[in-house]
């Protein structure tokens, strides 16, 4: 029996409203860049930040006149329907529930990004100074930060030596990307193994079943004593 693609998608949807419920939050709450509350002590804060471009910060600045985050944003939906086109074939393949569930994530975490990349720019007019537009400009709004260190990293410290540096500062969205990428990672052994029909059971195969004529010609053939 197939498994049905949808109950997946409503976990994508679930995580989709629950990013855009935090985020909102966040900024209702928070209301300025840099602001912070502690929720376990100083080493847990949520703290408000907005990214203008990818993970950690990066953009894509050399693509002139302010286009980079356009580009962005495209190819993010791009990725994000193959992603879901993806998920719509494993389900019909019977692929582990494991994997599906943590394509969903996946997918969840990717689309409630998109969502602040389209439309925060317009929403909460947050888009960079100089942008071209506010469409397709929108920062998105990070807010969980673990605390581990803040601080000028030594010159001798190789490649990173002599930058300041800080523990990444992430949103549900991302969170819902990295648990889903871990789980993948972690159990992919059980999550891409072959199902029972193609796994070596380790019985020998059954005897051809010869018809009469096949017996017939073999009595032929034999060699006489």
């Amino acid at each position: 029996m197939l498994r049905s693609p949808y109950k997946y998608f409503g976990l994508t949807l679930l995580l989709i409203l629950l990013d855009q419920l935090i985020k909102f939050a966040i900024h209702h709450y928070l209301q300025f860049p840099g602001n912070e509350v502690p929720v376990i002590g100083q080493w847990l804060k949520l703290h408000y930040v907005l990214n203008p471009g990818m993970a950690f910060g990066m953009t894509l600045d050399f693509i002139p006149n302010g286009y980079g985050k356009v580009v962005l944003t495209v190819f993010r939906i791009i990725a994000m329907f193959g992603i879901g086109y993806y998920l719509t074939i494993l389900a019909k393949k019977n692929a582990h529930v494991g994997l599906l569930w943590s394509i969903a994530s996946i997918l969840g975490g990717a689309i409630g990004n998109v969502i602040d990349s389209i439309f925060y720019g317009i929403i909460f007019d947050n888009a960079p100074i100089g942008s071209p537009m506010p469409w397709f400009h929108g920062q998105v709004i990070d807010m969980f930060f673990f605390d581990f260190y803040q601080g000028w990293i030594p010159e001798k410290v190789p490649v990173l030596g002599g930058t300041y540096y800080s523990t990444p500062i992430f949103n549900f969205a991302d969170a819902c990307i990295f648990c889903g990428v871990v789980a993948i990672m972690n159990w992919q052994n059980v999550f891409f193994a072959p199902s029972e029909k193609q796994a070596d059971t380790g019985i020998a195969p059954e005897a051809p079943v010869l018809t009469d004529e096949a017996n017939n010609n073999s009595e032929e053939t034999e060699p006489a004593v």
